[in-house]
């Protein structure tokens, strides 16, 4: 019985570490996901296949953006699982992977601007003051 009771709370602490480093690994996969959101091209990128399913000489010419430049930032999206390919024939398309994502992007600029726009209210009272 002693060594049931031993074996019981020694895993305690493991499942503490195991629960650590799960938190550790979900944070740092949020933070890969996060950081494909941080570029202004990338974002742009969503939102233009968001409407539509688009080719790399599509996305070039709808952002104005070199064929070199557009591929390297679709690499990010792809490897971050926000977009992804389908090929036909010679043609690779690519695609929105999940909706929500532009829900989300919607969601944090409606943050920023409620944010901006108290900001703004701060820095009239200070004006007036």
């Amino acid at each position: 019985m002693m060594e049931l009771r031993t074996c019981v709370y020694s895993n305690i602490g493991k499942d503490t570490m195991l629960n650590q480093t799960l938190k550790q690994e979900i944070s740092q996969l949020e933070a890969d996901f996060c950081s494909a959101l941080s570029d202004p091209s990338r974002i742009l990128m969503l939102y233009a296949l968001s409407e539509n399913p688009l080719n790399v000489t599509e996305l070039t010419t709808e952002l104005g953006l070199n064929q070199p430049t557009t591929s390297r930032h679709l690499k990010v999206l792809r490897e971050r699982g926000l977009v992804h390919t389908i090929r036909k024939g010679t043609i690779i398309t690519y695609h929105l992977s999940d909706p929500r994502i532009i829900q989300a992007l919607d969601l944090l600029r409606t943050v920023m601007r409620e944010r901006l726009t108290h900001q703004a209210g701060l820095m009239e009272e200070t004006v007036n003051s």
